[in-house]
């Protein structure tokens, strides 16, 4: 008798949740630009908490941390993961802001509280259903338990840094044509480039 009242119970509260995840979706759509629920907060954690085997939490950095390996990895950072979470881990980009779920506060005790383990793993394997890619490549661990030690490093991160890595961040071919044109017209390879008219 008690074991079919917890069935019962289970489904009520799985129908609970099917059906206000129902009322979100015919509200907002499936669009990306909403913000999500408290109750799809909530899952997505335990989903990422779950994600990540157990065997996962254990591992040790095999990396000891030095100034040149944390500046490698901020320059890595920069080029690969700042798009979507910014140079300052806050998640904050025109990717980020797209995305959904939106890329975590990499600074905030949520990630932060994950053992060095759990982080290389989530570098390594990324996470389902989310914008997080998996970048395990053959002989590139390293790089990754190096991403771990500059990720402990967000909450510290000087404007110095965040400077710095601006000038690694992945550019567009404008970009890289204006940068180019600067560049001349600084070493006096060019004249000062032309105003940009503006038609009304």
């Amino acid at each position: 008798m008690k074991r079919g009242i917890l069935i019962l119970l289970v489904l009520v509260l799985v129908a609970g949740i099917v059906v206000v995840v129902m009322a979100s979706i015919l509200h907002n759509g499936l669009s990306a630009r909403a913000t999500p629920t408290m109750i799809e907060r909530m899952i997505a954690r335990n989903a990422r908490r779950l994600a990540i085997p157990a065997s996962a939490q254990a591992l040790k950095n095999p990396v000891t941390p030095s100034t040149e390996s944390l500046q490698e990895a901020r320059m890595h950072f920069a080029d690969h993961c700042a798009t979507c979470h910014g140079n300052d881990g806050s998640g904050d980009t025109m990717i980020g802001r797209g995305l959904y779920p939106k890329p975590p506060d990499l600074r905030q005790p949520e990630t932060q509280k994950l053992s060095d383990g759990e982080l290389f793993w989530v570098i390594e394997n990324g996470v389902r259903f989310t914008g997080m890619p998996a970048f395990s490549s053959p002989g590139m661990q390293e790089e990754s338990w190096k991403l771990v030690h500059f990720i402990r490093h967000l909450p510290q991160l000087t404007e110095e840094e965040r400077l710095e890595m601006e000038h690694n961040n992945p550019k567009t071919p404008a970009d890289l044509l204006e940068e180019q044109q600067e560049d001349d017209f600084l070493n006096g390879k060019t004249h000062a480039p032309p105003a940009e008219s503006h038609h009304h």
